[in-house]
């Protein structure tokens, strides 16, 4: 998987990079090394959030839809 990755430069020093791709995926590094190492920990981390699917009422419906 490639997942392309925005870096900033952080006003206070360091990096600050978002995955536009997985929305709310961000870290930061006072390095770049150290951008880069959290850059890799936070993905893995956004993407083992294990969500479960809702479970419908009798009056409730689930949908999935592609737009």
């Amino acid at each position: 998987m490639k997942l392309k990755v925005v870096v900033h430069d952080a006003e206070e020093g360091g990096y600050w990079a978002e995955v536009p791709a997985i929305p709310g995926c961000a870290t930061q590094g006072d390095t770049f090394e150290e951008l880069l190492q959290n850059i890799y920990e936070a993905v893995e981390a956004c993407l083992s959030v294990e969500l479960q699917a809702p479970k419908p009422t009798e009056r409730q419906r689930v949908l999935e839809i592609a737009i």
